[in-house]
């Protein structure tokens, strides 16, 4: 007999097994050069799609490769979550309160702020760039297959959302949350029939592409709310839950309508759910939160601003009602807490620096700029506040310097390095427009930028600076300060 054969005797089978030499460790989590320039190949060939910004309005090929891959986003329970602000800091938080509770969770968000790993994640952490460029090896056949049924080829954005599900099925995963990329109704997430929906706070964003009116943005985003019935079995009814953040009312009445249409049960912020307290802590701030089990008491949030405690309501009613608590189920409150504390949201009023103290985010439209104005009043004492400011030529930019204005002192305007920018002089006319020749400063690069603004701080003792106006402009400034992608 060979020594390399299965043998079999009275205690059961003998493998050939050599315990003395090596085992078969699993790959390094390492990211070497190689690793990288692998992955910039692979990205500079899915760069000649379509980017996020250009619209065919159609699930139609998103769907026809989920059906070629034999529809891997069947294959794991998800939490889908649409909106115009909060979404990613709501999908991290669901994600954290998940990984508390022992499962295994895969997460898209978009868009990315350093590396475009950060847009599939399992675990909590971005996938290796060697699983990145594997899964788009394992479905560009495929990709390919639907481009050629097509009129317009797949954008980049679907085959994102298809290289993210195919991991999660792969992983595999017990649940998924999963980010809106652009909308909702067409969103090429939108394959999915979630088990909870979440809407968070509609604002006027893309108007352009979504419509001019919060009624009109309310219905894309709410084309997330489907019908969960099973044709094959009317006797079992699915739960279909969706949980809604604070809205103004034109568009909380379309989003209510079209889930009374769909037969979903609704919870709401304010009525159901919500924040009941949040009082400032060191590094956060600690909440009572009114759930839809009950009151869950001293609550640790590591983020700052009282729209992270709302955003933390709407997490904690989310995983609520994935897990169906409700009157007299409430879910085990110390592992709430661990699962709050343990949140970690990049680029959202994000300190990395001390001293000056140094700040970014993400905050790219005037609700998100209110937001932050008042969590920077709120939540720290500065004696003067200076904004690095770089917005994207197709958003509010005048909207945005308009809510910043009450928070900040001066302001230095600079651009990022996306195309899509808008030029650092014509955003400081506007700017000059807004709070007055003395309080604004222009330099052309971010980094020369950040360079001024801590020398001007220097001048004022307690001083903060903000670096503000577009995911791209926290993105590189995260880079910049030497922080990894998260």
């Amino acid at each position: 007999m060979s020594e390399h054969e299965v043998s079999l005797n009275e205690s059961g089978l003998t493998l050939p097994i050599d315990a003395a030499g090596p085992t078969n460790e699993p790959s390094s989590r390492e990211i070497t050069p190689e690793d990288l320039a692998e992955l910039a190949r692979v990205e500079a060939e899915l760069d000649q799609r379509w980017s996020e910004t250009q619209i065919d309005p159609t699930l139609e090929r998103i769907a026809l490769l989920m059906d070629l891959l034999g529809n891997p986003e069947r294959s794991f329970p998800a939490i889908h979550v649409a909106g115009t602000n909060g979404k990613t800091s709501t999908v991290r938080m669901i994600e954290s309160l998940m990984r508390a509770f022992h499962r295994r969770t895969g997460r898209t968000t978009s868009p990315h702020l350093q590396l475009v790993t950060e847009r599939i994640a399992i675990d909590g952490l971005p996938i290796h760039p060697r699983d990145y460029v594997r899964i788009w090896e394992e479905i560009k056949p495929y990709v390919e297959m639907v481009d050629a049924r097509s009129e317009v080829r797949m954008s980049k954005f679907e085959v994102l959302v298809a290289m993210a599900y195919a991991a999660f099925a792969d992983a595999p995963v017990d649940v998924a949350v999963v980010e809106v990329g652009l909308g909702g109704r067409w969103d090429a997430t939108n394959v999915l029939n979630a088990d909870v929906d979440v809407i968070t706070p509609i604002g006027l964003d893309h108007t352009g592409i979504l419509g001019e009116t919060l009624a009109e943005i309310a219905g894309e985003k709410a084309g997330i709310i489907k019908s969960r019935w099973d044709s094959d079995d009317l006797l079992a009814p699915p739960d279909n839950v969706v949980v809604i953040a604070e809205q103004e009312p034109e568009a909380m009445q379309v989003i209510l309508e079209k889930a009374v249409s769909v037969d979903a049960s609704v919870a709401r912020a304010g009525s159901e759910f919500g924040a009941v307290s949040s009082t400032i802590a060191v590094g956060g701030q600690q909440l009572t939160l009114k759930g839809l089990g009950g009151v869950y008491e001293d609550i640790f949030l590591p983020l700052s601003g009282e729209h992270q405690a709302r955003n933390a309501a709407v997490a904690l009613a989310a995983v609520e009602a994935f897990f169906g608590a409700g009157a007299g189920r409430q879910l085990d409150l110390d592992t709430v807490r661990e699962g709050f504390a343990t949140v970690q949201s990049p680029g959202r009023l994000e300190r990395v620096r001390a001293t000056p103290t140094v700040f970014i985010d993400a905050a790219h439209n005037p609700h998100g700029a209110r937001a932050l104005g008042e969590a920077l009043g709120r939540d720290f004492s500065f004696s003067h506040i200076i904004g690095v400011v770089s917005v994207l030529a197709d958003k509010d930019a005048r909207g945005v310097l308009l809510a910043l204005e009450p928070a900040l002192n001066d302001i230095v305007i600079t651009q990022n390095t996306s195309p899509r920018v808008m030029d650092a002089y014509e955003l400081a006319e506007m700017a000059r427009e807004i709070f007055g020749e003395e309080r604004v400063f222009v330099a052309e690069r971010l980094v020369d930028a950040v360079d001024t603004a801590i020398e001007m701080a220097d001048e004022y003792p307690g001083s903060g600076i903000i670096v503000t106006g577009s995911v791209v402009t926290a993105g590189e400034a995260r880079a910049l300060f030497g922080k990894e992608p998260a």
